[in-house]
């Protein structure tokens, strides 16, 4: 009996631990996201660069470049969706810059809130700004003729979802460190336009130089689109579906730990 009731304290003070957290987590990411929502310009922006190289890159190459299977700008479709994601979530930081501006950091950072739990919840906001990005484009990838089952689009989410938290932990990261937008600025273009040129969104990894393909193991970017190829396109890439969300989701691990550490160390002001 006495056992019995000192299991029902356990579970009831873990299961109002475990609340507090999820609620605290919850009121971090709506406000991200209302701010998201009040902002359609950003949203027009952001979706309007990936639809530019879509069209116009996909379109152009395409009429001097041919592929048997398909055509040039199906085939960098998902690498476009990744390219949506990339810009989205590493460039989602320079909100943390804005933050301390507007000393909405510090008020946060004085919170009784663990600081991990406010990085989650940024990261989620993140996250979720990703992923309205990624539907848009998956709307239009419908119009231009490429079919989606249940399935496909169920692991499409799965990889926008797992790409934005690593790349959302990277650019929250690399906004803790900073103090001016203008640096910021410079150091993320140094960050992503790697990322996504290296991460064969625009071209096969096939037959490339030793060199380069080296360069594009280390680019976590290689295994979302090759990930997303697989699924959307059905095209078998370099690695299956399965290695890619199992590398996809060691750089997912190692950047949201690098992420947590450095949004501890953070100064507010």
């Amino acid at each position: 009996m006495i056992n019995n009731s000192i299991k029902s304290q356990i579970w009831s003070s873990s299961y109002h631990y475990v609340e507090g957290i999820l609620s605290q987590v919850y009121a971090i990411w709506l406000r991200e996201f209302k701010v998201f929502l009040r902002e359609r310009s950003r949203l027009v922006a952001s979706t309007f660069t990936p639809l530019l190289w879509l069209f116009v890159i996909g379109s152009g190459f395409g009429s001097t470049t041919a592929y048997t299977e398909l055509d040039y700008q199906t085939f960098i479709f998902p690498g476009i969706v990744c390219m949506s994601v990339i810009f989205s979530s590493v460039f989602y930081g320079s909100y943390i810059i804005w933050d301390r501006k507007f000393d909405f950091l510090k008020s946060v950072m004085v919170a009784p809130v663990d600081r991990g739990i406010v990085f989650t919840g940024k990261t989620f906001g993140g996250m979720t700004n990703s992923l309205v990005q990624a539907f848009i484009l998956l709307i239009v990838g419908v119009l231009i003729g490429i079919q989606f089952t249940a399935i496909s689009l169920f692991q499409t989410v799965a990889v926008v979802l797992l790409f934005s938290f690593a790349l959302t932990s990277l650019g929250l990261a690399l906004g803790s460190y900073m103090h001016s937008l203008e640096g910021f600025q410079m150091i993320v273009s140094f960050v992503v336009m790697p990322l996504f040129f290296l991460s064969g969104a625009l071209f096969p990894l096939d037959n490339l130089p030793e060199w380069l393909s080296f360069l594009t193991m280390l680019d976590p970017a290689t295994y979302a689109v090759d990930a997303l190829r697989n699924t959307i396109l059905g095209i078998s890439g370099s690695y299956t579906f399965e290695v890619d969300i199992g590398i996809l989701a060691l750089f997912t691990t190692g950047l949201g730990a690098f992420g947590v550490y450095s949004f501890g160390r953070m100064k507010a002001v």
